[in-house]
């Protein structure tokens, strides 16, 4: 683990075959993330504001394998500039999946670091826990 390394766990009540549609399925991560105009597949996507419909996040899906684990690497509007990773693991629990999220390659930002990661942690909070209300649903 990097020490740059944002680490995220949810847990949620779904299995996770549905949990991995919530990541997955363009209709799903628009209601409690950025939308994709299509579902992702291995390749690249862009994600855009749910609201404003600007093209927020964008980068390529490097690896899928359905309902354990996702990756992707990831730049945003805001730091254009800086592509870093984000891997999700679903594990099944009782009643429902444990999701981990791995979000690395922030010190590629250098200087502005700092302000990247503690708006990256704050942002995966506030989408975390639109998560959790919409698998609550």
């Amino acid at each position: 683990m990097s020490t740059s390394e944002i680490i995220k766990t949810i847990f949620l009540p779904v299995g996770p075959e549905i949990a991995w549609t919530y990541l997955t399925e363009a209709d799903k991560l628009a209601k409690w993330f950025h939308g994709p105009k299509e579902d992702l597949v291995i390749g690249p996507y862009i994600l855009y504001g749910s609201e404003s419909g600007d093209k927020l996040c964008w980068g390529d899906v490097l690896a899928m394998e359905p309902v354990t684990r996702l990756v992707y690497s990831f730049s945003t509007k805001f730091f254009p500039t800086v592509s870093s990773t984000v891997e999700w693991k679903l594990d099944a629990v009782e009643g429902g999946t444990r999701i981990t999220m791995h979000h690395k390659g922030m010190e590629k930002a250098g200087d502005a670091f700092m302000g990247l990661v503690q708006a990256l942690d704050k942002g995966w909070d506030g989408h975390f826990a639109e998560l959790r209300d919409l698998a609550a649903r």
